[in-house]
C-alpha cells in the first residue's frame, strides 16, 4: 500500500525533528553497525557515551576484532544484555575474515547478532539499501496511524507490519524514512501521553478518530517476573581477592563475579555482612543478594573456576553492576 502523504509527512518532520546523533555524522558502516548494537535494548540517552567510548578504544573493525574479549566485555560494563558484547566481537572476526564489512543485506544479516531490524537499519544508512526497518517505535506509529490491532510479536504481525513498513519506503531516501519511523516514534507518538493535537498526521490517524490511542499497539501480556536469591563472599587476603568467569547459559555470561556461596552459614563467625536483600532488575528476573567480607591471613583452597588476582586490577575485569554495588559497599 503507497500512502504518499503519510511518507512525506514522515521525511518532512525528520528534516525538521530528527535527533542529531553523533553516529548519524557518518556513512561507515562499522561505525553505523556499533550504534545499532549498542542501541539495541539500550535507552538513546546511554547511546552516545557508549558509542565514544567504544571508536576511541576501536577506531576499526580490525581493532575490534583483535582486542581481548575481556577488554570488550570492561568497556561493554553497565549497558547489560551481555551476548550483545560477545557477538559483537565474534562478528568483528566475521567481518576481518571475509575482508570488509558486507555491502549487501544478505551479508550483514549474516553477521553474529545481526537481526532483520538491525540488518536494515544498516543497510538502508550505510548503504542506501531500500529495507524498512520495523521496531517497537515503528510498531507503534503504523499500528495508531492505520488502526492495526494485530497483537505485536506474532509472526503474523511481523509479515503485516513488515510488508506495510516496506510499501511505504521511498527508494530514493530509505535512510530518511527510517531513521525518521524512529524518532517521530520516540518523540512524537510516544507510548504515554503522545502529542496528538501536535501531530502532523492527526487528520489521517485512525487510533485518533476512533479513541484508540492508549489502546493501540496491542501487545501480549508481559512475561512473569521471577525471583532469584544470590550469596556473595568478597574474599580477602594480603591484597587480593578471588574471582571466577561467569559459565555459558546463565545470566552474566562471561562476566566476572565474587565467590558464589551456597551456605553461608557453613562460614559463620568469620563473615562481615555488608548488606542484605539488595535488589537487582533485570528484564524477567529480580535478583536479591546478600553480601559478605571474609578477610583471612591464609589464602584457603578456593573452588574450582575461581582465581586470585591484586584487588588493584579489578577495574581491568568486566563485571556486572551487581558485583560494583558489592564493591561500592566495601
Amino acid at each position: 500500500m503507497k500512502d504518499k502523504h503519510f511518507t512525506d509527512t514522515i521525511l518532512r518532520w525528520y528534516a525538521e525533528n530528527g535527533r542529531d546523533l553523533p553516529w548519524r555524522r557518518t556513512k561507515d558502516p562499522y561505525a553505523i553497525w556499533l550504534s545499532e548494537i549498542i542501541l539495541q535494548q539500550t535507552r538513546i540517552a546511554q547511546g552516545p557515551a557508549y558509542w565514544e567510548r567504544f571508536m576511541t578504544a576501536f577506531p576499526t573493525v580490525e581493532d575490534l576484532a583483535a582486542a581481548p574479549e575481556d577488554q570488550v566485555m570492561r568497556l561493554w560494563q553497565g549497558l547489560g544484555y551481555y551476548s550483545r558484547a560477545r557477538n559483537l566481537h565474534a562478528a568483528a572476526g566475521q567481518i576481518v575474515a571475509r575482508g570488509g564489512f558486507p555491502t549487501d543485506l544478505a551479508g550483514i544479516r549474516s553477521l553474529k547478532g545481526v537481526g532483520d531490524y538491525t540488518a536494515a537499519a544498516i543497510a538502508s544508512i550505510a548503504f542506501g539499501i531500500p529495507a524498512a526497518v520495523v521496531d517497537g517505535n515503528v510498531y507503534r506509529v503504523l499500528a495508531r496511524h492505520y488502526g492495526i490491532a494485530t497483537t505485536v510479536g506474532t509472526t503474523a504481525a511481523k509479515k503485516e507490519f513488515g510488508d506495510l513498513a516496506q510499501s511505504l519506503l521511498p527508494d530514493s531516501q530509505p535512510a530518511e524514512f527510517n531513521q525518521g519511523m524512529m524518532d517521530f516514534g520516540a518523540l512524537q507518538c510516544t507510548p504515554l501521553s503522545p502529542s496528538c493535537p501536535e501531530c502532523p498526521l492527526a487528520g489521517t490517524c485512525d487510533a485518533l478518530r476512533t479513541g484508540r490511542v492508549d489502546r493501540l499497539p496491542v501487545k501480549k501480556a508481559p512475561a512473569k517476573v521471577q525471583t532469584r536469591t544470590l550469596t556473595w563472599v568478597y574474599l580477602r587476603c594480603q591484597g587480593e581477592t578471588a574471582i571466577r568467569r561467569r559459565e555459558a547459559g546463565d545470566i552474566w555470561q562471561g562476566l566476572w563475579e565474587p565467590l558464589s556461596c551456597e551456605e553461608p552459614g557453613q562460614l559463620e563467625g568469620r563473615l562481615t555482612l555488608l548488606r542484605r536483600g539488595v535488589r537487582h532488575q533485570l528484564t524477567h528476573r529480580t535478583i536479591v543478594a546478600d553480601f559478605y567480607l571474609l578477610e583471612t591471613t591464609e589464602k584457603p583452597v578456593l573452588p574450582e573456576g575461581y582465581r586470585w588476582i591484586p584487588e588493584q586490577e579489578l577495574d581491568r575485569y568486566g563485571k556486572p553492576r551487581l558485583f560494583e554495588s558489592m564493591l561500592d559497599c566495601l
